[in-house]
């Protein structure tokens, strides 16, 4: 009790707690040395208790007596630790600083503090009581764990979801799988049966035709016998010396008579495909049409083909890796000037053509009375590809069959695609349009100075491509190709088509190449 009355006599006025390096005023009061000249920073120079005033030019001097004292009471002995860790301050915990009891809770520094703290140390900052910052604090505690469930509840919803999706997609999967695979196994079968169906027509036939072939050639080779036993007869009547047996012998002479009529050997392809080869080709392309390379960026640059018209100087130009492949089988062609319209012009070695308005003299019998020519070159079998450098828009490039008619069909000026012999490709100001057995499918405009045609013949497949400013596919036709195939062109007046020719390019394979290629 005397210790604690004795520490009480010990405190300072102003920060409430034992003196710190204490300083003696002429009134006798005594304070910390650091706490008086803080005072004194914010208030005049007086007394903090008695308001005496201190001298002008006075110095603090320190209490030597007191400071002795505090150091005995500072010496004595200090209260037992507790041995168990504790969370935060318990009901009788004490301010480690000023060993008095914590009541407050300063916000600012977010720790407990004692009366003594708020005077000295916490003096400026936010306080309030336990009990109330409990209150406080225990009420954002519990919005907190509301919080919590509520963002757990969502989560494990989010979660069945999930799962409860996943299985779905799962069992959709398994089921559109299950379903894609009867489907291709159905459209299989029913190839195969069409297939078979087809393969048996071909043979049936084949097997009658041949039938017939054979009858007739029977009957021929019989009717080369009689002849040539009557050959004999004719040549030992002639070399008859007596002329009573010469005409004795020659009344029972009865030559040969004449051969009957041969039928007709009836072999129609197109007949025997049927609509196989239409529904062949859409069903082709439906299924085979790959536009992975319809829009291939041009990256790296390689010598181009060399165009037709002087000077002929090779043209540097920006090569994808499609353009690159397509190489591998290039073709230079040349334009066959017996088949050339009579207002067609060829020059540069039959490799560059222009039509013009005046004609350059009368028709040949095989020249074309449409506005078309066609390639000397022509294939059977293999991959072929060719590029074509046109003037302007108007022009149609394609493919054809031999049979081609060459007069002119009623109004029109070309007939590329008009028929089941031919396919084509033509270019106009808005638009493109693919030709094939009278029917035209409309295509997006594309540029179309620098062309391209991929000859597919093994797989039945010809392709166009738009080779600036990028190499762009524009469009492929599927067919069952049955009869050597000639690259044949369209164009209006005043248009100019070369056929470009590639340094490194293969010669167009002969026929007995061709023949060796076939599968």
């Amino acid at each position: 009790m005397a210790a604690q009355l004795l520490e009480d006599k010990l405190n300072c006025a102003i920060c409430l707690g034992l003196y710190r390096d204490p300083v003696t005023l002429p009134c006798g009061h005594n304070f910390c040395g650091a706490c008086l000249r803080d005072w004194w920073g914010r208030c005049e120079k007086a007394c903090p208790e008695c308001r005496g005033p201190f001298p002008d030019g006075a110095e603090l001097r320190r209490n030597v007596a007191l400071s002795a004292v505090l150091e005995v009471v500072r010496a004595g002995p200090a209260p037992a630790p507790d041995p168990g860790p504790a969370p935060g301050p318990g009901p009788g915990a004490l301010c480690p600083r000023h060993g008095r009891p914590l009541e407050l809770f300063c916000r600012t520094e977010d720790r407990c503090v004692c009366s003594a703290c708020t005077v000295r140390e916490c003096r400026l900052h936010e306080r309030a009581l336990l009990d109330a910052e409990r209150r406080e604090r225990e009420a954002r505690l519990r919005a907190e764990l509301e919080v919590t469930q509520q963002k757990a509840t969502q989560a494990e919803t989010h979660l069945q979801e999930l799962q409860q999706r996943s299985s779905q997609i799962q069992s959709s999967a398994c089921t559109l799988a299950s379903s894609v695979s009867g489907k291709f196994s159905s459209l299989l079968q029913a190839l195969e049966m069409r297939r078979d169906l087809v393969l048996k027509g071909i043979e049936a036939a084949k097997t009658q035709v041949l039938a017939q072939a054979q009858d007739e050639e029977q009957q021929l080779r019989g009717h080369l016998d009689a002849l040539d036993h009557c050959g004999h007869r004719i040549r030992d009547l002639l070399e008859q010396a007596d002329d009573r047996t010469f005409l004795q012998e020659l009344q029972l002479f009865e030559p040969p008579g004449p051969l009957g009529p041969l039928t007709p050997l009836q072999w129609d392809e197109d007949q025997l495909l049927g609509d196989l080869n239409e529904l062949l080709s859409r069903l082709c392309g439906l299924l085979l049409e790959d536009g992975g390379n319809s829009r291939a960026p041009a990256k790296a640059a390689d010598l181009g083909p060399v165009e037709a018209p002087d000077p002929l100087t090779p043209v540097l130009s920006a090569v994808c890796p499609l353009r690159r492949k397509l190489w591998q089988n290039y073709r230079n062609l040349t334009f066959d000037a017996d088949s050339a319209n009579r207002h067609f012009y060829l020059s540069c070695q039959d490799q560059q053509v222009k039509h013009r308005h005046q004609p350059q003299g009368p028709a040949r019998p095989s020249s074309f009375e449409l506005w078309q020519v066609q390639c000397a070159q022509s294939f059977q079998a293999g991959r072929h590809y060719w590029e074509v450098r046109a003037s302007d828009h108007s022009v149609t490039l394609g493919i054809a069959y031999p049979e081609l008619p060459r007069h002119k069909p009623g109004p029109h000026t070309d007939n590329i695609g008009r028929g089941p012999c031919s396919w084509g490709l033509c270019i106009k100001e808005d638009s493109v349009q693919a030709w094939h057995n009278g029917e035209a499918q409309r295509l997006p405009a594309v540029s179309g100075l620098l062309l391209g045609v991929d000859l597919d013949l093994a797989s039945g497949r010809l392709s166009f491509y738009s080779l600036e400013p990028q190499t762009q596919h524009l469009h492929t036709f599927h067919a069952l190709f049955t009869r050597p195939l000639h690259p044949i062109f369209w164009l209006l007046e005043g248009r100019t088509l070369t056929l470009c020719h590639h340094p490194r390019a293969k010669l167009p394979p002969g026929p007995r190449e061709e023949t060796s290629a076939l599968p």
